[in-house]
């Protein structure tokens, strides 16, 4: 990415997350980072594996760098986040797992609960996972590898689940 370029990622919750996704959009636009919220646009109840397809397909499509998701815990969107494939999500409620986990984990998804953490808390962790790159190191691309591999295994059916 060249100097100057701003950063875009995808944000999106159900209406638990509403709020805190709402106040994330709205800062880092105001930062250096382009924004697309995949809704909900309130606060009716809605269903957070609506907004986990719509960030992944944002982020697989190449739109975005990266997703981010909210919901009340954070677990549900991060559940549903992986479960499509090219989707590695975490969840984080601190600065050091967010940035760990894209410089060493290659995530691609920051999932985080909105009734866990308030909003400067994850402001900084969503900044730090924006601005954090991955670091291909030997044992890092070794342990991402098997990831990918585990994923593949799976989409073949190989693990005999429903």
């Amino acid at each position: 990415m060249s100097s100057g370029a701003r950063l875009s990622c995808a944000i999106g919750g159900d209406h638990a997350g509403y709020e805190l996704k709402s106040y994330l959009a709205a800062e880092l636009r105001e930062g250096a980072f382009e924004v697309f919220d995949c809704g909900a646009h309130d606060e009716t109840p809605s269903d957070f594996p609506d907004f986990a397809e719509k960030v992944a397909e944002q982020v697989l499509s190449g739109k975005v760098e990266r997703g981010i998701l909210v919901c009340g815990s954070g677990v549900g969107v991060c559940v549903a986040a992986n479960k499509i494939p090219g989707i590695r999500a975490g969840l984080c409620h601190d600065t050091y797992s967010a940035h760990q986990g894209v410089e060493h984990d290659d995530m691609n998804v920051l999932c985080i609960g909105a009734r866990i953490i308030g909003s400067a808390l994850a402001l900084e962790i969503v900044e730090t996972f924006l601005r954090a790159r991955y670091t291909p190191q030997p044992r890092h691309q070794q342990r991402v590898d098997k990831i990918l591999s585990l994923e593949q295994r799976a989409l073949r059916g190989e693990f005999g689940g429903k």
